[in-house]
């Protein structure tokens, strides 16, 4: 499984758990604590414990941080817990796909360059969701086929604004 099939995969939560602002701010909060904790729990392992030993630990550890997040999401936010479903649990995923794309090097200032922007597409996916399901009508846009439509055109419109040079078999030949 290459790594735009781990990033596909983990951007479940991102596009079910946004119908709103709230729940988007919720998930993304979720995603940056969980991930956070992931990492700094395994920090002292990673050296001295083998590859699949390793593995093994992170599995455990994430399945009782996403079982401690449920439990205080339930205790202390029982509607938004209502609300978010089963997705703050799929965060497990997300946590997997950094442990394993993220490099030795610089491994702290590349996750939270990720985390933020993850927290930053949360939010604007879940006013961008909220917005035309309320304001404009759309039904489409409070479900995940909606979510998936949202991101792919705000996506494209990143992609047209960002600056940055043509393609090789797109520039012309002189």
């Amino acid at each position: 499984m290459n790594s735009v099939y781990w990033l596909a995969a983990s951007l479940v939560p991102v596009l079910g758990a946004t119908g709103s602002l709230r729940e988007g701010a919720a998930i993304g909060v979720c995603a940056i604590l969980m991930s956070t904790l992931h990492q700094l729990l395994l920090a002292p392992l990673r050296q001295r414990l083998a590859t699949w030993a390793y593995m093994l630990a992170s599995l455990l550890l994430l399945a009782a941080l996403a079982s401690c997040l449920q439990l205080a999401l339930r205790a202390w936010l029982l509607p938004l817990a209502i609300a978010l479903g089963h997705y703050p649990a799929l965060l497990c995923l997300q946590c997997l796909v950094y442990d394993h794309l993220l490099p030795s090097q610089g491994h702290w200032r590349l996750l939270v360059r990720h985390l933020g922007a993850m927290l930053a597409i949360c939010l604007l996916l879940g006013a961008s969701r909220q917005g035309l399901a309320q304001l404009a009508g759309l039904h489409l846009a409070s479900l995940a086929p909606g979510a998936l439509l949202l991101l792919g055109l705000l996506l494209a419109l990143y992609n047209r604004l960002r600056p940055g040079p043509a393609h090789p078999r797109r520039q012309g030949k002189r």
